[in-house]
């Protein structure tokens, strides 16, 4: 292998600001929705008694899971010495720190009373999952930026291997902890399990996975600088190994609710229902979502395509985004059973499908976030070095042979 170079992005290219621009409306789109909603109280959005969780919760979870798969190439290289994969470290440990900034930015707007985050930082309930992932969240930060430290200042390399080590393992901690979160709530019947940790920690590798390459090819197609297809081959393959595992435990987690009897309610609710969540389930989960980039990943026409690789990886990100509302808002939406084995109803509205409809300012919220992680992502590689100069296989790959 070649010695990397590493090197900001030069100049302002049309594609460059066009980019900077469109994050940055997201960003200033998500800043208003918040203020909106903050000065008018919740009641504007589509949240209520039984659906405390919104859509701005759907995409906060999806950044800070997509985070922590962000920084799967950086553990590859670090972790499990693939050499080929250490060029590209430094973007992926940016771009973990990017997301999950973003989706955390998301979690404090949702408030409604944003400075109540102090309470939650200085009262702690370690009974509570979320103040556990209070110290997760900030050591994540610490650690990877602890981590990058090493991998770009050239007096700390030999130590790259060691915080690569202690992010690997803290990433699944945080990752296992925001599965807990659903995995830890009994009294919901389509939480309460604990598959849900490792569930969210494959989704993080998926859903990460198809982040960074859309970034990474996004960069290098907008700077003219050479992607060589054996690196970009390898991440694909790999992102299509992760989209099956997903497949393989909500698989694994239906057939175990249909085995107990408590929860063939909510799986009849979510596979064979007539709602959004059914739909979203079958058609953009499943379909949309697993099948269709399975076959495009692998097919040999489309998977050595790269605009199917980038269709491919989109879908990937659609799906896994309602994969999770239809955790998070549908298994909110599926009344709570009170009495196992009774009917039961009241003014309450006990034993009642909850409606939800997610209002604009909450999907403005959502938006934003994903529009301020792209910010950071997109600055931080124009003024420091975050990028190799070239990604070609001549460049990166130890068994390149140009014959």
């Amino acid at each position: 292998m070649k010695r990397i170079q590493f090197s900001e992005i030069s100049g302002y290219a049309p594609g460059y600001l066009l980019i900077l621009g469109i994050t940055g409306l997201l960003a200033a789109m998500g800043l208003g929705a918040a203020y909106y909603m903050e000065h008018n109280g919740h009641w504007v959005t589509g949240m209520n008694n039984e659906i405390v969780w919104g859509t701005p919760h759907v995409f906060a979870v999806f950044l800070i899971v997509a985070a922590s798969g962000a920084l799967n190439v950086a553990s590859i290289s670090s972790v499990f010495q693939k050499p080929i994969y250490k060029p590209m470290a430094r973007l992926s440990g940016l771009l973990a720190l990017a997301l999950l900034a973003g989706g955390l930015l998301v979690l404090v707007l949702d408030l409604g009373r944003p400075d109540r985050l102090i309470v939650a930082m200085t009262y702690y309930n370690f009974k509570s999952i979320f103040a556990w992932n209070i110290y997760l969240y900030t050591g994540f930060f610490a650690i990877v930026i602890v981590y990058l430290w090493t991998m770009m200042e050239r007096r700390m390399n030999g130590y790259t291997r060691a915080a690569g080590i202690a992010a690997f393992v803290w990433r699944l901690a945080l990752t296992t902890g925001t599965g807990s979160i659903f995995g830890f709530i009994v009294a919901r019947q389509a939480y309460d399990a604990a598959i849900y940790a490792p569930m969210f920690i494959i989704m993080s590798f998926s859903f990460g996975l198809a982040v960074f390459l859309l970034v990474l090819m996004t960069i290098y197609h907008g700077t003219a600088r050479k992607l060589g297809d054996a690196v970009l081959y390898r991440l694909k393959n790999l992102l299509g190994v992760f989209v099956a595992a997903v497949m393989m435990l909500v698989t694994m987690y239906f057939l175990t609710n249909l085995y107990a009897t408590e929860h063939h309610g909510i799986s009849a609710f979510i596979l064979a229902g007539d709602h959004v969540y059914t739909k979203l389930f079958w058609v953009v989960q499943i379909i949309l979502g697993s099948i269709a980039p399975l076959v495009i990943l692998y097919n040999p026409i489309t998977g050595t395509s790269r605009v199917w690789i980038a269709i491919a990886s989109m879908l990937v990100i659609i799906g896994g985004l309602a994969q999770l509302y239809v955790i998070i808002i549908g298994g909110q939406a599926f009344p709570l059973v009170l009495f196992p084995g009774m009917e039961v109803s009241s003014t309450f509205q006990d034993g009642v499908v909850a409606s939800y409809s997610p209002s604009l300012p909450e999907i403005l919220l959502g938006l934003g976030g994903i529009g301020v992680a792209l910010i950071i992502v997109t600055l931080a590689v124009k003024v420091l070095q975050f990028t190799p100069e070239s990604l070609a296989d001549a460049d990166i790959d130890p068994n390149y042979s140009a014959g």
